[in-house]
């Protein structure tokens, strides 16, 4: 493991019933002042964390396999990030890229020009978060190609605007009594190997979705297809092999603009720069947000110069956009991926979470399937016996889970998928921890 300077120590510490009596008094105070749209999965609140582990107001010590979904993956409060950021406040907080610019902005993005896949010249937008990013990407290729229909994948996720939320899968609970959204934004059918007719390959699931795509939109119509090589919302969907390759011949034949969204999966959580190299495609523009700061509020946009230049100058931005205090955090993030070698770390953690959670599967009838790459990690539960989504499992091992000091995520489009996003500095002896608070709540499931 990666030889991080923790400042906590990496273990699971109970010391009070959780949520503990300063949680709970806190949580009184949020009845009265923050608007319950803003729903939380654990009403635990944190005080501070170190690596894998979250000290709450209470001092109870909590394993985070959630990292804020997916956004500490470098691990909690490193203190090389707060080192950097807090020289940069020091020296310059804001002026506004756009305005006058600043260095930080140029190093980020020359580093995502070399992070990013494919050999050719790049151009990036900083912004603020995911979803701007990939507002910001449907600009581009509708100003790219002068075409405006966009297409998403099935049970994608694509974020919380009123655009992206069009562009999300499910209706509940992001998109529930929040439109009319824009037109022109296209679903089509994905490849979920737990859920596809059995023995159907990649290359047929990507000609089920271009022949979706010829027959509902029109290729010449399509300005664009989003497709998260990893969805993380919406259960670690992770498409069979040769699916992406195909579509990303499909949308260079039809000169449509192939984006990959890595907002949850890029910046070394899957075991590599991003996501989409797994499957040996290079896309035309690729989003980058949550890991990719530490923690500081940050995303981008990445891609082919000719695409990304097509936009008039003035015509893509934002006041925040690429923070100078952002992009330090930024800069200090991508050396210690490096330093630490933290992309093998990712692959560690992969092995020991297969080691001690693959055979979940056999072992629990309610399990249907365990899924994964590098930190990012699904278990499908189901209805013993079938493959009916079963919500209600979820809920049980999610509230036995944060109760004994275990943060973990709820995903899928059925709200049946028990997601991890642990950080990469995650030692094996967490996992195997966590593993079995887990497993207690899955043997009460049992019939």
């Amino acid at each position: 493991m990666a030889s991080a300077p923790f400042t906590v120590s990496q273990e699971r510490k109970i010391v009070t019933e959780l949520p503990g009596p300063k949680s709970r008094e806190l949580h009184e105070l949020r009845r009265r002042v923050v608007s319950r749209g803003a729903g939380t999965l654990a009403d635990i609140y944190m005080d501070h964390g170190s690596g894998a582990i979250l000290v709450d107001v209470d001092g109870n010590q909590i394993i985070d396999l959630g990292c804020g979904i997916g956004v500490t993956t470098i691990g909690h409060a490193h203190p090389a990030i707060a080192a950097a950021a807090a020289e940069q406040a020091g020296k310059l907080t804001h002026t506004l890229f756009t305005v006058t610019p600043y260095e930080n902005y140029l190093r980020v993005a020359e580093k995502l020009a070399e992070i990013t896949p494919g050999d050719f010249e790049k151009h990036s937008i900083l912004v603020n978060s995911g979803a701007e990013a990939v507002e910001n990407a449907v600009k581009i290729a509708r100003k790219f190609t002068g075409r405006r229909a966009i297409a998403a994948l099935d049970h994608a996720f694509h974020g919380r605007t009123n655009l992206t939320m069009a562009m999300t899968y499910r209706p509940w609970p992001e998109r529930a009594g929040m439109g009319p959204f824009p037109g022109e934004i296209y679903s089509v059918p994905t490849s979920y190997p737990f859920r596809d007719p059995e023995g159907m390959t990649g290359l047929e699931a990507a000609e089920r979705t271009i022949d979706y795509i010829n027959t509902h939109i029109g290729a010449t119509e399509l300005a664009a297809l989003f497709v998260e090589p990893i969805q993380g919302d919406g259960g670690i969907v992770i498409p069979a092999d040769g699916f992406f390759q195909r579509l990303s011949e499909f949308c260079t034949e039809n000169g449509i603009v192939f984006v990959a969204d890595e907002i949850q999966a890029g910046i070394a959580r899957s075991g590599a720069w991003y996501s989409i190299e797994h499957s040996g495609v290079v896309p035309d523009l690729i989003t980058s947000a949550k890991g990719i700061a530490g923690g500081f509020p940050l995303a981008a946009v990445t891609g082919r110069a000719e695409i990304m230049d097509a936009v008039q100058p003035g015509g893509i931005g934002g006041t925040f956009g690429g923070n100078p205090v952002s992009t330090a955090a930024a800069l200090a993030v991508f050396r210690l991926i490096e330093e630490e070698n933290l992309i093998a770390e990712a692959q560690r953690v992969e092995k020991a979470f297969f080691a001690r959670m693959g055979d979940w599967a056999s072992k629990y009838a309610v399990v249907g399937e365990v899924r994964g790459k590098g930190c990012m990690f699904g278990v499908e539960l189901v209805h013993p016996g079938t493959r009916t989504p079963n919500p209600e499992a979820l809920s049980a091992v999610i509230k036995h889970a944060t109760s004994n000091g275990v943060i973990v995520l709820d995903a899928g489009s059925w709200d049946s998928v028990l997601r991890f996003l642990p950080s990469v500095v995650i030692s094996d002896e967490l996992i195997d921890d966590a593993a079995t608070v887990i497993e207690e709540a899955l043997q009460a499931l049992e019939p």
